[in-house]
């Protein structure tokens, strides 16, 4: 996303100092593999900007009920972003 970040993708080498929470509008990324992170954590509010925050927690109370591991060395899931998913 950082790589878009003038509107138009650019190759190359660079830092980046975006911070990812609901209401960034992505550009490039369309999905995304992750694991199931920790409650409260910047890497769920990235991953509730992506797929929408009730989407991410169906899926959480989905995979506590089925006894998925969580964390790093957990369980991971493919997330596929919308056009447009609120909150």
């Amino acid at each position: 996303e950082s790589a878009a970040h003038g509107g138009t993708l650019q190759a190359g080498a660079r830092e980046t100092d975006i911070f990812i929470t609901p209401g960034f509008e992505f550009r490039v990324v369309d999905r995304l593999i992750t694991n199931f992170h920790l409650p409260k954590s910047t890497l769920m509010m990235l991953v509730s900007a992506f797929a929408g925050h009730e989407h991410i927690m169906a899926l959480y109370r989905h995979a506590i009920q089925a006894r998925y591991r969580f964390f790093s060395y957990g369980d991971s899931m493919l997330l596929s972003r919308t056009a447009s998913r609120p909150g």
